[in-house]
This record gives C-alpha cells, sequence and structure tokens, in this order.
C-alpha cells in the first residue's frame, strides 16, 4: 500500500510540453506511472509524448479522469494553475517550482482551506511510491518498494537517505518531499497522519531542517498517534542565525529554531535521532529490528 498515490492514479501534467514538464513526464511513464493528459493553453486537441493536451484542466479532467496533478508551470502562473487544480476536484497535488511568491502561496492556502485536497510543495523534489507512481523530479531508479515512509522537507537528503537503507535491502512504501519554501501546501503533521493509516508502513524517517516548528509539532504528535518507529534528522547543525540558507523557510529567527534544539526536543519525545546524516540508514535498520 502507499499514501496519495499509487499504480491506480491517473497523472495530468500541466505544462507537459515544457522543458522539464516533458523531460520529468518521460521519467515518470518509464516506472509505470499513467500520465493520462497534459494541459497546455493553446495546444488542447493535439498529443504530445503520444499524451493528448487539453487546453484547460477541466477538459482534461473530464476527458481523462484524472485525479493527480503534477505542475511544472513557471512560478508567476503557478498559483493560478494550482487553482484551477483544485477546481476540478483532484486531491493531490505536486508542485514543483520554487520561487512563487509568498503572498501567492498565502492565496492559495485561503483557497484550499477546508477542501479535500493534499498540495505537495512548492520547491519540492515530488512523490514517488517506487515502480508504481511518480509525480516529481527525484532519481525513480534509487528508490526501492518496500516498507519505510518518507517525508523531508530536503530533496537531496530524501536521496541520501534512501541510498543509505538501499545498503540494509529497505525500501519505501511512499516518499514525501513537502518542500523547502516559506509557505508551503502541506507539512509533516499531515504527512504523518497519512502514514500511520498506512498499514504496509512499519516505520517513518523525517527529515527536517532548521527554521521553524513543524517538526517538532509533528514528532509530539507521533508519540501519541503514530505507533511505529520515527526516525528523524534536522539538518543545519551549523547554520548561523538569522541568514537564509538554501530554502527559503530554513532561517533561524530564534533559540527554538535551531538544529540542535530540535533535535533535543524529539529526541525528549521519543523518537530516533540521527545527529550524522550519514547515519541515517543505520539508524532505520536499527528502528525496525
Amino acid at each position: 500500500m502507499s499514501i496519495f498515490i499509487n499504480k491506480s492514479s491517473r497523472v495530468v501534467i500541466q505544462g507537459l510540453t515544457g522543458q522539464h514538464g516533458s523531460f520529468h513526464a518521460e521519467e515518470s511513464i518509464k516506472i509505470g506511472t499513467n500520465v493520462v493528459a497534459g494541459v497546455t493553453p493553446g495546444k488542447g486537441g493535439s498529443k504530445h509524448l503520444g499524451i493528448p493536451l487539453f487546453d484547460t484542466v477541466h477538459e482534461a479532467v473530464a476527458k481523462t479522469q484524472a485525479d493527480v496533478a503534477g505542475i511544472f508551470v513557471p512560478p508567476p502562473f503557478a498559483a493560478d494553475a494550482i487553482m484551477e487544480a483544485i477546481d476540478t476536484g483532484i486531491r493531490t497535488i505536486v508542485v514543483v517550482a520554487d520561487g512563487i511568491p509568498v503572498q501567492d502561496m498565502v492565496r492559495v492556502k485561503r483557497y484550499s482551506a477546508g477542501r479535500d485536497v493534499v498540495i505537495v510543495g512548492p520547491n519540492t523534489p515530488g512523490l514517488i511510491t517506487p515502480n508504481e507512481c511518480k509525480v516529481g523530479i527525484m532519481p525513480a531508479h534509487i528508490y526501492k518498494p518496500g516498507k519505510i515512509g518518507v517525508v523531508s522537507r530536503s530533496g537531496t537528503l530524501n536521496y541520501e537517505a534512501v541510498e543509505q537503507m538501499a545498503e540494509y535491502k529497505l525500501g519505501q512504501s511512499t516518499c514525501v518531499g513537502i518542500g523547502g519554501d516559506t509557505v508551503t501546501g502541506t507539512d509533516f503533521l499531515t504527512v504523518m497522519r497519512a502514514f500511520k493509516d498506512d498499514p504496509d508502513t512499519e516505520a517513518v524517517v523525517m527529515i527536517g531542517e532548521i527554521g521553524g516548528s513543524q517538526e517538532i509539532e509533528a514528532a509530539a504528535w507521533a508519540k501519541e498517534h503514530l505507533g511505529k518507529p520515527l526516525v528523524c534528522f534536522i539538518a543545519g547543525i551549523t547554520a548561523p542565525a538569522r541568514r537564509r540558507m538554501g530554502h527559503a523557510g530554513a532561517v533561524i529567527a530564534g533559540p527554538d529554531d535551531t538544529a540542535s534544539a530540535k533535535m533535543e526536543r524529539i529526541e525528549a519525545l521519543g523518537a530516533y535521532v540521527v545527529r550524522n546524516p550519514s547515519k541515517i540508514g543505520e539508524a532505520v535498520h536499527r528502528a525496525v529490528q
């Protein structure tokens, strides 16, 4: 089993004919992703990569029953693309673009409030259920089917954790990159709740970073409700205060935002905390023994 996407998912790519949409759609199809439609205004009625194109998401969903959207449109147009997908009733939306204006994402958050939709990203490597479905830019060949759920703010550390787990023959149920922007669609807690309800996920890896409190909130919830081992790493142990790092949301604004402070609090909540990123795979192996 998995969360959010699986082999039955029907994916529409918004911006399919663009350079990035085209390349990553092809990579997704190689692992079996069922890409049923593309959306590029003005190109409706034609095909690209053998996939039918539509002018709007509404037309694409009406004709193909797409239920997952991958958004590969430039940042200035991304908010409208997300809200168009929400309007169609699509429940899982993956937004790869980074640099979407904060006020645009605030508008999207307000628009999606109270609706049954999960927005992954922006600034995310995407979402993958190995050998079944991928919507995003992660290198699919390093992911293997298995029982470990991974949720991360960092794409690179997501790949690193997965690569290390392979040394212990540990695969993944689903891997989720929630994104590193200041305002993201979903958060650690939402993903953690989904992993709790997945009977085939036996343990969860959470990879956080400096800034904000969502890792602490997720770990506190996990202590009471997850019922599965939680392995956690927080990036940014040497990050200086009040300097924005690679991710827009990675800023130490107060003493509770540091990597050390977060790890201490998460460890006190009963999670397996890894202080060296090279030990994530080993820690997961120990946690599931």
